[in-house]
Protein backbone atom coordinates (compact mmCIF):
# COMPACT_ATOMS: atom_id res chain seq x y z
CA UNK A 1 0.00 0.00 0.00
CA UNK A 2 1.36 3.42 -1.00
CA UNK A 3 2.15 6.05 1.59
CA UNK A 4 2.88 9.75 1.16
CA UNK A 5 6.27 11.33 1.58
CA UNK A 6 8.56 14.24 0.76
CA UNK A 7 11.73 13.85 -1.31
CA UNK A 8 14.55 15.33 0.78
CA UNK A 9 17.60 14.27 -1.25
CA UNK A 10 18.45 13.00 -4.71
CA UNK A 11 21.47 11.65 -6.54
CA UNK A 12 21.07 10.14 -9.98
CA UNK A 13 18.00 7.93 -9.92
CA UNK A 14 18.08 7.34 -6.17
CA UNK A 15 16.08 9.56 -3.79
CA UNK A 16 15.61 9.83 -0.04
CA UNK A 17 11.96 10.11 1.00
CA UNK A 18 10.83 11.44 4.39
CA UNK A 19 7.53 10.18 5.79
CA UNK A 20 5.25 12.42 7.89
CA UNK A 21 6.71 10.92 11.09
CA UNK A 22 10.26 11.90 10.05
CA UNK A 23 11.49 8.49 8.93
CA UNK A 24 13.80 8.65 5.90
CA UNK A 25 13.92 5.79 3.40
CA UNK A 26 16.02 5.25 0.26
CA UNK A 27 13.66 4.87 -2.72
CA UNK A 28 13.96 4.05 -6.41
CA UNK A 29 11.67 5.18 -9.23
CA UNK A 30 9.40 2.76 -11.07
CA UNK A 31 10.16 3.53 -14.70
CA UNK A 32 11.64 6.66 -16.26
CA UNK A 33 8.55 8.79 -15.66
CA UNK A 34 8.81 8.60 -11.89
CA UNK A 35 12.13 10.43 -11.50
CA UNK A 36 11.47 12.57 -8.44
CA UNK A 37 13.16 15.81 -7.41
CA UNK A 38 13.95 17.26 -4.01
CA UNK A 39 10.79 19.03 -2.89
CA UNK A 40 8.46 16.59 -4.63
CA UNK A 41 5.53 15.08 -2.78
CA UNK A 42 5.36 11.42 -3.73
CA UNK A 43 3.48 8.20 -3.12
CA UNK A 44 5.83 5.31 -2.35
CA UNK A 45 5.71 1.67 -1.33
CA UNK A 46 8.07 0.15 1.25
CA UNK A 47 10.06 -2.93 0.26
CA UNK A 48 12.28 -4.22 3.04
CA UNK A 49 14.60 -1.41 4.18
CA UNK A 50 14.01 0.57 0.98
CA UNK A 51 11.08 1.63 -1.17
CA UNK A 52 9.85 2.46 -4.66
CA UNK A 53 8.25 5.62 -6.02
CA UNK A 54 4.74 4.87 -7.32
CA UNK A 55 3.71 8.39 -8.33
CA UNK A 56 4.75 12.03 -8.10
CA UNK A 57 2.05 14.43 -6.97
CA UNK A 58 1.35 17.47 -9.14
CA UNK A 59 4.12 20.06 -8.91
CA UNK A 60 3.62 23.78 -8.35
CA UNK A 61 6.86 24.56 -10.14
CA UNK A 62 10.25 23.17 -11.15
CA UNK A 63 13.51 25.09 -11.45
CA UNK A 64 15.93 23.75 -14.03
CA UNK A 65 18.63 24.70 -16.49
CA UNK A 66 19.24 23.29 -19.94
CA UNK A 67 22.21 23.41 -22.25
CA UNK A 68 22.21 22.09 -25.81
CA UNK A 69 22.60 18.47 -24.74
CA UNK A 70 20.92 17.93 -21.38
CA UNK A 71 18.58 19.25 -18.73
CA UNK A 72 19.51 19.62 -15.05
CA UNK A 73 16.62 19.97 -12.61
CA UNK A 74 17.32 21.55 -9.23
CA UNK A 75 14.14 21.13 -7.16
CA UNK A 76 10.35 21.29 -7.21
CA UNK A 77 7.57 23.09 -5.31
CA UNK A 78 9.78 25.98 -4.27
CA UNK A 79 8.61 29.10 -2.44
CA UNK A 80 11.82 30.94 -3.22
CA UNK A 81 15.38 30.85 -4.50
CA UNK A 82 18.25 32.40 -2.56
CA UNK A 83 20.97 33.37 -5.04
CA UNK A 84 24.18 33.53 -3.05
CA UNK A 85 27.15 35.56 -4.25
CA UNK A 86 30.46 36.47 -2.67
CA UNK A 87 32.45 39.70 -2.65
CA UNK A 88 35.42 37.61 -3.76
CA UNK A 89 36.06 36.11 -6.20
CA UNK A 90 34.23 38.55 -8.47
CA UNK A 91 30.84 37.10 -9.35
CA UNK A 92 29.61 36.57 -12.90
CA UNK A 93 26.71 38.90 -13.64
CA UNK A 94 25.90 36.79 -16.70
CA UNK A 95 25.30 33.74 -14.51
CA UNK A 96 23.26 35.86 -12.10
CA UNK A 97 21.03 37.10 -14.93
CA UNK A 98 20.59 33.57 -16.28
CA UNK A 99 19.54 32.30 -12.86
CA UNK A 100 17.10 35.16 -12.37
CA UNK A 101 15.54 34.58 -15.79
CA UNK A 102 15.02 30.89 -15.00
CA UNK A 103 13.33 31.80 -11.71
CA UNK A 104 11.13 34.40 -13.41
CA UNK A 105 9.99 31.95 -16.09
CA UNK A 106 9.26 29.30 -13.45
CA UNK A 107 7.26 31.79 -11.38
CA UNK A 108 9.54 31.50 -8.34
CA UNK A 109 10.56 34.50 -6.23
CA UNK A 110 14.31 35.07 -6.22
CA UNK A 111 16.45 37.21 -3.94
CA UNK A 112 20.17 37.80 -3.53
CA UNK A 113 22.55 37.42 -0.60
CA UNK A 114 25.99 38.99 -0.96
CA UNK A 115 28.43 37.30 1.41
CA UNK A 116 31.82 38.39 2.77
CA UNK A 117 30.89 41.92 3.82
CA UNK A 118 34.09 41.90 5.90
CA UNK A 119 36.20 42.06 2.74
CA UNK A 120 36.83 45.66 1.74
CA UNK A 121 36.90 47.28 -0.76
CA UNK A 122 35.76 44.14 -2.63
CA UNK A 123 32.37 44.06 -0.91
CA UNK A 124 31.58 47.71 -1.73
CA UNK A 125 32.47 47.10 -5.39
CA UNK A 126 30.24 44.02 -5.52
CA UNK A 127 27.40 45.83 -3.72
CA UNK A 128 27.58 48.68 -6.25
CA UNK A 129 27.36 46.17 -9.12
CA UNK A 130 24.04 45.00 -7.69
CA UNK A 131 22.46 48.48 -7.72
CA UNK A 132 20.49 47.71 -10.88
CA UNK A 133 18.89 44.73 -9.14
CA UNK A 134 17.88 46.77 -6.10
CA UNK A 135 16.43 49.36 -8.48
CA UNK A 136 14.28 46.60 -9.99
CA UNK A 137 12.83 45.86 -6.57
CA UNK A 138 14.86 42.71 -5.99
CA UNK A 139 15.79 42.13 -2.37
CA UNK A 140 19.56 42.13 -1.83
CA UNK A 141 20.89 41.30 1.66
CA UNK A 142 24.46 41.65 2.97
CA UNK A 143 26.03 38.83 4.94
CA UNK A 144 29.18 38.05 6.89
CA UNK A 145 29.70 34.49 8.15
CA UNK A 146 33.22 34.94 9.54
CA UNK A 147 34.22 36.42 12.88
CA UNK A 148 31.04 38.02 14.31
CA UNK A 149 28.26 36.85 11.95
CA UNK A 150 26.18 39.70 10.53
CA UNK A 151 22.97 39.54 8.50
CA UNK A 152 21.70 36.11 9.60
CA UNK A 153 18.57 37.46 11.31
CA UNK A 154 17.30 39.15 8.13
CA UNK A 155 17.92 35.97 6.15
CA UNK A 156 16.14 33.80 8.72
CA UNK A 157 13.13 36.15 8.62
CA UNK A 158 12.98 35.86 4.84
CA UNK A 159 13.22 32.06 4.97
CA UNK A 160 10.56 31.55 7.65
CA UNK A 161 7.75 29.18 6.67
CA UNK A 162 9.12 28.64 3.17
CA UNK A 163 10.91 26.02 1.10
CA UNK A 164 13.96 27.77 -0.35
CA UNK A 165 16.65 26.57 -2.73
CA UNK A 166 20.14 28.01 -2.28
CA UNK A 167 21.92 28.53 -5.60
CA UNK A 168 25.34 29.94 -6.35
CA UNK A 169 28.84 29.16 -7.55
CA UNK A 170 31.26 27.16 -5.45
CA UNK A 171 33.16 29.03 -2.77
CA UNK A 172 30.61 31.74 -1.90
CA UNK A 173 29.66 30.28 1.47
CA UNK A 174 26.52 28.20 0.76
CA UNK A 175 27.67 25.37 3.02
CA UNK A 176 28.76 27.82 5.72
CA UNK A 177 25.33 29.47 5.68
CA UNK A 178 23.62 26.09 5.90
CA UNK A 179 25.81 25.02 8.82
CA UNK A 180 25.05 28.27 10.66
CA UNK A 181 21.30 27.79 10.24
CA UNK A 182 21.28 24.00 10.64
CA UNK A 183 24.26 22.92 12.81
CA UNK A 184 23.53 19.23 12.23
CA UNK A 185 23.47 19.66 8.43
CA UNK A 186 27.04 18.41 8.01
CA UNK A 187 26.21 15.13 9.71
CA UNK A 188 22.97 14.81 7.75
CA UNK A 189 24.78 15.41 4.48
CA UNK A 190 27.41 12.77 5.24
CA UNK A 191 24.71 10.26 6.13
CA UNK A 192 22.72 10.99 2.96
CA UNK A 193 25.87 10.84 0.83
CA UNK A 194 26.62 7.38 2.12
CA UNK A 195 23.09 6.13 1.51
CA UNK A 196 22.71 7.61 -1.96
CA UNK A 197 26.11 6.73 -3.31
CA UNK A 198 26.80 3.27 -1.90
CA UNK A 199 29.18 4.51 0.76
CA UNK A 200 31.24 6.75 -1.52
CA UNK A 201 31.52 10.35 -0.47
CA UNK A 202 29.69 12.69 -2.82
CA UNK A 203 28.92 16.40 -2.95
CA UNK A 204 26.93 16.19 -6.17
CA UNK A 205 23.46 15.68 -4.74
CA UNK A 206 20.83 18.17 -3.57
CA UNK A 207 19.41 17.81 -0.08
CA UNK A 208 16.68 19.40 2.03
CA UNK A 209 17.32 20.47 5.63
CA UNK A 210 14.69 21.60 8.14
CA UNK A 211 15.61 24.79 9.95
CA UNK A 212 12.83 24.56 12.56
CA UNK A 213 11.55 21.72 14.73
CA UNK A 214 8.03 22.09 13.30
CA UNK A 215 9.33 21.25 9.79
CA UNK A 216 7.82 24.39 8.26
CA UNK A 217 11.03 26.12 7.11
CA UNK A 218 13.57 24.35 4.93
CA UNK A 219 16.69 25.03 2.89
CA UNK A 220 17.64 22.94 -0.12
CA UNK A 221 21.40 22.84 -0.60
CA UNK A 222 22.59 22.31 -4.17
CA UNK A 223 25.96 21.72 -5.83
CA UNK A 224 27.82 24.70 -7.23
CA UNK A 225 27.65 25.21 -10.98
CA UNK A 226 29.80 26.96 -13.55
CA UNK A 227 27.18 27.49 -16.24
CA UNK A 228 23.43 28.01 -16.43
CA UNK A 229 21.94 27.13 -19.79
CA UNK A 230 18.61 28.60 -20.88
CA UNK A 231 17.98 26.48 -23.96
CA UNK A 232 14.51 25.58 -22.68
CA UNK A 233 13.49 29.16 -23.55
CA UNK A 234 12.64 30.78 -26.85
CA UNK A 235 14.52 34.00 -27.75
CA UNK A 236 11.19 35.82 -27.65
CA UNK A 237 10.79 34.83 -23.96
CA UNK A 238 13.86 36.69 -22.77
CA UNK A 239 12.80 40.34 -22.58
CA UNK A 240 9.57 39.45 -20.77
CA UNK A 241 11.63 37.58 -18.16
CA UNK A 242 13.80 40.64 -17.43
CA UNK A 243 11.71 43.11 -15.38
CA UNK A 244 13.66 46.21 -16.38
CA UNK A 245 13.19 45.44 -20.08
CA UNK A 246 9.63 44.18 -19.67
CA UNK A 247 8.57 47.51 -18.16
CA UNK A 248 9.04 49.22 -21.55
CA UNK A 249 8.11 46.47 -24.01
CA UNK A 250 4.55 47.58 -24.69
CA UNK A 251 5.71 50.98 -25.93
CA UNK A 252 7.72 49.71 -28.91
CA UNK A 253 6.61 50.62 -32.45
CA UNK A 254 6.44 46.95 -33.52
CA UNK A 255 4.60 44.35 -31.46
CA UNK A 256 7.23 41.71 -32.31
CA UNK A 257 10.19 43.97 -31.58
CA UNK A 258 13.36 42.09 -30.64
CA UNK A 259 14.78 45.23 -28.94
CA UNK A 260 17.98 44.83 -30.92
CA UNK A 261 17.81 46.84 -34.15
CA UNK A 262 14.22 47.98 -34.80
CA UNK A 263 13.40 51.71 -35.02
CA UNK A 264 11.36 53.36 -32.28
CA UNK A 265 12.21 50.64 -29.75
CA UNK A 266 11.12 51.73 -26.27
CA UNK A 267 13.59 49.36 -24.61
CA UNK A 268 16.56 50.90 -26.41
CA UNK A 269 15.22 54.37 -25.65
CA UNK A 270 15.05 53.46 -21.96
CA UNK A 271 18.63 52.18 -22.21
CA UNK A 272 19.74 55.53 -23.62
CA UNK A 273 17.94 57.36 -20.79
CA UNK A 274 19.81 55.28 -18.23
CA UNK A 275 16.71 53.37 -17.06
CA UNK A 276 18.24 50.03 -18.05
CA UNK A 277 21.71 48.92 -17.01
CA UNK A 278 24.09 48.80 -20.02
CA UNK A 279 25.60 45.57 -18.67
CA UNK A 280 22.20 43.90 -18.36
CA UNK A 281 21.34 44.95 -21.90
CA UNK A 282 24.65 43.53 -23.17
CA UNK A 283 23.80 40.24 -21.47
CA UNK A 284 20.38 40.34 -23.14
CA UNK A 285 22.07 40.74 -26.52
CA UNK A 286 24.39 37.80 -25.79
CA UNK A 287 21.52 35.56 -24.71
CA UNK A 288 19.46 36.48 -27.77
CA UNK A 289 22.39 35.51 -30.00
CA UNK A 290 22.94 32.27 -28.09
CA UNK A 291 19.31 31.16 -28.21
CA UNK A 292 18.85 32.22 -31.83
CA UNK A 293 21.89 30.29 -33.07
CA UNK A 294 21.25 27.01 -34.97
CA UNK A 295 21.98 23.77 -33.06
CA UNK A 296 25.63 22.64 -33.22
CA UNK A 297 24.83 19.01 -33.88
Amino acid sequence: MSTSGLVVASHGRHVMVESPDGLRVLCHPKGKKNQALVGDRVLWTPSGDEGSIDAIEQRRNVLYRQDELRTKSFAANLDGVLLMLGAEPEFSETQLVRSLIACEVAGIEAWIVLNKSDLQPAFDRAWARLQAYRDMGLRVLPLCLKHAPMGLEAIEAKLAGRLTLVLGPSGVGKSSLLNRLVPEAKAETAEISQALNSGKHTTTHSSLHWIDRASQTALIDSPGFQSFGLHHLQPTDLAAAMPDLREHMGECRFHNCTHLHEPNCAVKAALERGQISPQRYRIYEQLMAELSAPPKW
